[in-house]
């Protein structure tokens, strides 16, 4: 059996609606996931137990790699065989990016290929993180619950150059939570996933600046752009920004970097 290579593709929410805290402690959200054609990259071989190498340029913003998500996805799922998994970290930690999530989902579809996911993938992925069972299928869709429940959108986004920039500011998910006002401010809306984007907003993008006044620079750069959609990924502090044609997203990638060289800038296409 030969080895795999598999990215771990980046997750945005084109929108993100907090509708209210749980007494679970846990907050019910309405969300647009979308993902992006680039990300983290991982490659499997078969061995005789699993292992995890982590490299690449966020390498050392990970846990303990026998602790992270990437260790703990290959710990979840049944194999008749070991796989060493080489990761390479290419998204910011902590970055509203789904990063360690991508990456656990990125193990399920390579596990899937070598032998099959069990019948309750989804409960097991889910106990991983809210994000994971979104990050295995890494397509656009609505997200409900804590954005376990999955629901199909019109997905007339396929192909929409976008640019992601983080101003190199880690922000936990917890924190941002718990700074959000507790205002239900209305459902998604209806419609065609660009509708839900152009319509939409994030919950979380006002606590997130409170926290990292640095989010508000990087969104005034993007909505200076062109972008037809420019706001907070998840919890923050990425960024991302959506253009109608490639050459509009390459020349807001270039202009903000000769700006801001030290912002961490990803660009793609939504998948």
């Amino acid at each position: 059996m030969t080895g795999m290579r598999e990215t771990a593709y980046a997750k945005i929410n084109l929108a993100l609606h907090v509708r209210r805290r749980r007494e679970d402690g846990y907050h019910e959200l309405e969300t647009l996931f979308a993902f992006v054609d680039a990300g983290d990259v991982l490659s499997a071989a078969p061995a005789a137990q699993d292992s995890v190498t982590t490299l690449g340029e966020f390498a050392g913003g990970l846990d303990n790699s026998f602790d992270n998500l990437v260790a703990r996805a290959l710990n979840t799922l049944p194999r008749p065989q070991g796989l060493a998994v080489t990761l390479e970290k290419n998204l910011p930690v902590a970055a509203g990016l789904g990063g360690g999530s991508a990456d656990a989902g990125a193990v399920f579809r390579i596990v899937e290929a070598l032998h099959g996911l069990p019948e309750d993938w989804q409960t097991r992925a889910a106990k991983l993180g809210a994000d994971v069972p979104a990050c295995v299928l890494s397509r656009t869709h609505i997200g409900l619950g804590t954005g376990t429940e999955q629901v199909d959108v019109e997905d007339d986004l396929a192909g929409t150059p976008v640019l992601l920039i983080n101003p190199r500011v880690p922000l936990s998910t917890g924190p941002v939570f718990k700074a959000w006002d507790g205002m239900d401010r209305g459902p998604l809306p209806h419609g065609p996933a660009s509708l839900i984007a152009k319509e939409g907003r994030n919950d979380l993008c006002k606590p997130a600046m409170s926290l990292a006044p640095a989010i508000s620079e990087v969104l005034v750069r993007l909505k200076l752009t062109g972008a037809w959609k420019a706001d907070m990924s998840g919890s923050g502090a990425t960024c991302f920004a959506l253009y109608a044609t490639v050459d509009e997203r390459d020349a807001a990638e270039a202009a903000i970097k000769a700006f801001r060289p030290d912002w961490w800038m990803m660009a793609g296409r939504l998948r």
